[in-house]
């Protein structure tokens, strides 16, 4: 304080740039550059696009697997099913030897429009950066 009483704050001044279209930062380097020449920020994009892809085909491997594995087990508990005739075939023939194809057809179908879609959208990702 000082003999005249309180000071007034004191005022607030704007600092401003001359060169309001000054870039922040130096040049960004694009991603494609950092994933073709290995660095590590390429190698964690490239880690990450692969670790998504084995994902998918594990969990579609695994669906696979236990539909297709499930089928002699069914037949196995449930003993009059290996009796059932469809025409001239027993059923389990039938199960196993044709209803098989369309489950592989749309488990393959599903791997690779979700895989192309995982790279769709890395694609998008690194052209953003």
């Amino acid at each position: 304080m000082s003999a005249n009483g309180p000071q007034p704050p004191p005022r607030r001044v704007r600092v401003t740039s001359p060169r309001r279209d000054a870039t922040l930062r130096g040049p960004v380097r694009p991603l494609t550059a950092e994933i073709d020449e290995r660095t590590g920020l390429g190698e964690v994009y490239m880690a990450a696009l692969m670790r998504a892809q084995l994902r998918l085909g594990v969990s579609v491997l695994l669906a696979t697997a236990v539909l297709l594995g499930g089928l002699p087990l069914l037949f196995l508990a449930v003993p009059g099913a290996s009796e059932v005739r469809v025409g001239p075939a027993p059923l389990p023939w039938l199960a196993l030897g044709v209803m098989v194809y369309p489950v592989v057809v749309v488990a393959a179908r599903y791997y690779v429009r979700h895989s192309e879609r995982i790279e769709r959208d890395f694609t998008d990702l690194v052209a953003r950066r």
